[in-house]
């Protein structure tokens, strides 16, 4: 094969190779997000807490995990992404260990608060690598990947860690995922260079951006309406899919934790199927909204389903399944940020609007543990306080809610619209 045939392959598939590793952070992202919803009753009896106390630890994470991202976007656009990338993995790898070897509760939420502070660089990463690799055209398309790649590490949260849990226990389980983390952390630092071969869109450690910048993109009214809207949207997926969907299942159609966490799957691959394709939709026809609008009717209905009627087991996966890959309308969002900021300021246009998820599941994990012990009737089981499905389904309430707030930001968002494009 002629040497400027090998150039060209090597010049088309290294931006693939970027957005490859920055896809494996974001997989490893969700496997450390969700793995505390297949271990609930562990870290209950573990730790000797109730479920105030279990929305709190895993909540920790989330608590660091929004004030760091505000920060994340503009350090990805001022600095190295690659030498920030490869140590946020290496903070996610080193708090997960923390984690696995915890005896105490706080020193489980210190683990827990690294590996969010090592998290919040990841969607923005990944965001940024797309935005320097790839053409705007392909941009939505790009960022369904993204949810692809993360529900897969969501899936890989289920029931494969459910699994070795079950066979290791939590600890050895979290310590072996810890390993793994410190793997691809090196692997990143050596593959992914800041400067590329002639051609590519490269980042620039010139280039001067001052804060004044940074404060414009708060200052624009767009950016905080898609920042609330994304988390509204993707809440039924952080919270109900990654903790408390899992101990419902189990309770209301009588489910072992690998059973409910093989349906929980089935909406983690609705969201990696559902992205990508409404992401092509979405490119195809130049359209976000009419088809961010669809997935929340969508993803309300489902979700409300699931939650409020007993329906047979197949309906059940069948729900989940279409609640997943109508919430994948949501990175429509994503988009729509880039289309409508700066591009040389994206890191950080993206990092507030992915804040708003970070900042609704800090409050909503513990909110729904809050809920559950007061509506609790005092029943113990196993030293374990026992949760009804009714206490479930009047607790899990708020996120139907969130599913109908969403429609009301993408009506204020389809009004901004009209005067952005005038």
């Amino acid at each position: 094969m002629p040497i400027q045939y090998i150039k060209k392959l090597s010049r088309f598939m290294y931006p693939w190779l970027v957005i490859f590793l920055c896809a494996v952070f974001l997989f490893y992202k969700y496997i450390l997000q969700v793995s505390p919803s297949v271990m609930t009753q562990q870290l209950m009896q573990f730790f000797q807490i109730d479920g105030a106390q279990l929305g709190n630890l895993v909540g920790a994470y989330f608590y660091v995990y929004s004030v760091i991202q505000l920060l994340a976007g503009p350090l990805l656009d001022r600095y190295s992404p690659r030498n920030l990338i490869a140590a946020a993995i290496f903070l996610c790898a080193l708090g997960t260990l923390i984690f696995s070897t915890s005896h105490v509760i706080w020193y489980a939420i210190v683990g827990r608060t690294f590996i969010g502070a090592g998290v919040a660089f990841a969607t923005v990463g990944y965001l940024k690598m797309a935005t320097l690799y790839f053409p705007p055209k392909q941009f939505a398309f790009i960022t369904g990947w993204l949810a692809t790649a993360a529900m897969i590490g969501a899936l890989l949260g289920e029931t494969p860690v459910a699994m070795l849990v079950n066979r290791y226990g939590w600890q050895s389980s979290l310590y072996g995922i810890a390993m793994a983390g410190f793997v691809i952390s090196v692997l990143f630092y050596f593959f992914v260079r800041d400067k590329h071969q002639p051609g590519y869109a490269e980042f620039n450690p010139h280039l001067h951006l001052k804060w004044s910048d940074f404060l414009a993109i708060l200052k624009r009214k767009h950016n905080w309406l898609l920042a609330i809207y994304g988390g509204l949207a993707f809440e039924p997926i952080a919270v109900f899919s990654g903790l408390w969907g899992n101990p419902f299942l189990q309770e209301a159609y009588h489910l072992s934790k690998t059973g409910a966490s093989n349906y929980i799957s089935l909406a983690f691959m609705g969201v990696a199927i559902g992205a990508p394709i409404i992401g092509w939709l979405s490119d195809q026809t130049q359209k976000r909204i009419p088809w961010m609008v669809v997935g929340a009717i969508l993803a309300c209905v489902s979700l409300s389903s699931v939650i409020y009627i007993d329906m047979p087991l197949w309906c059940v996966g069948l729900c989940l399944f279409s609640l997943g890959f109508a919430t994948g309308a949501y990175m429509l969002g994503f988009a729509i940020g880039r289309d409508w900021n700066p591009v040389a300021l994206v890191a950080t246009v993206l990092a507030l609007i992915n804040t708003g998820d970070a900042i609704l599941s800090s409050i909503t994990d513990p909110l729904i543990g809050w809920f559950l012990d007061f509506f609790w009737d005092h029943k113990m089981v196993d030293g374990v306080r026992y949760f009804s499905v009714h206490n479930y389904r009047v607790s899990l309430s708020i996120m139907v809610l969130y599913t109908l707030l969403g429609l009301v930001f993408l009506y204020w968002l389809h009004r901004e619209e009209k005067y952005i494009t005038r």
